[in-house]
């Protein structure tokens, strides 16, 4: 069950949680694709397959499945500085603009130990597109020797792929589709960590993104490789008819 608390959509699963859940039991790098919504507080099947993991709904339709990587994994156009981090925080849209509020990554109205707090903004003097913010996961999302839980990791990577393609064009209105990850180091619990994310290429409706993460030393703890699907625009709201009164 992934629970309300993990939602990236209001009513939908964060893709990056959820992709943390599939690729849970993998050596080394490992990929996720989401197939579809995942329902909040509802009772789903976790299964073993195929050397991998597959989740499923309760009427047995395929939700999202996950194993051994598919994609190499990307390397990053910089290393920022915590000090770069934390300037590149303050223009995080999410400060200005109404984004995903709830979001359990980007939400801004999440406290901390609710929610991961992760506020990517452009980096300054770098090429549009890259942003960076500083993240320090709290005890909550860590065991009880304050190492943080796999799916928290893949979840702060997650959003911050999205601000990467928002910074470069301007345009809201793409979910997560892939995932492909590593965590190299297991961050803990009360430490100062540095999320950067930068776009690599469009490819129709794919927007394909670079994401990382660092300690405050410049050693890279985690990253990914995403792809996010362009939801195409919604159709303009039309009046409802309204009966003319007759002569």
């Amino acid at each position: 069950m992934i629970g309300r608390q993990f939602c990236g959509p209001p009513n939908s699963g964060n893709g990056g949680y959820v992709c943390g859940i599939l690729s849970k039991g993998v050596e080394g790098p490992a990929t996720a694709v989401i197939r579809a919504p995942v329902p909040l507080d509802t009772d789903l099947n976790l299964e073993a397959r195929d050397g991998g993991t597959v989740l499923l709904g309760g009427d047995g339709g395929l939700i999202g499945q996950g194993g051994a990587a598919t994609q190499a994994l990307p390397e990053p156009p910089l290393v920022p500085t915590l000090a770069v981090a934390r300037e590149a925080t303050l223009t995080y849209l999410g400060h200005t603009q109404r984004v995903h509020p709830i979001c359990f990554t980007c939400g801004n109205v999440r406290e901390e130990g609710d929610g991961l707090r992760v506020f990517p903004g452009q980096v300054a003097g770098a090429e549009k597109g890259v942003v960076a913010c500083p993240w320090t996961p709290h005890a909550a999302f860590a065991d009880a020797d304050g190492v943080v839980q796999p799916e928290m990791v893949w979840a702060a990577l997650d959003c911050p792929g999205f601000f990467a393609w928002v910074e470069k064009e301007g345009r809201h209105g793409a979910l997560l589709g892939t995932m492909t990850g590593e965590i190299l180091i297991p961050p803990r619990a009360g430490e100062e960590y540095i999320v950067l994310a930068w776009p690599i290429v469009r490819e129709g409706r794919k927007e394909i993104a670079g994401v990382a993460l660092f300690d405050g030393e410049g050693r890279m703890m985690a990253r990914a490789h995403q792809v996010w699907i362009v939801m195409p625009p919604r159709p303009p709201m039309t009046a409802p008819a309204t009966e003319t009164a007759g002569a």
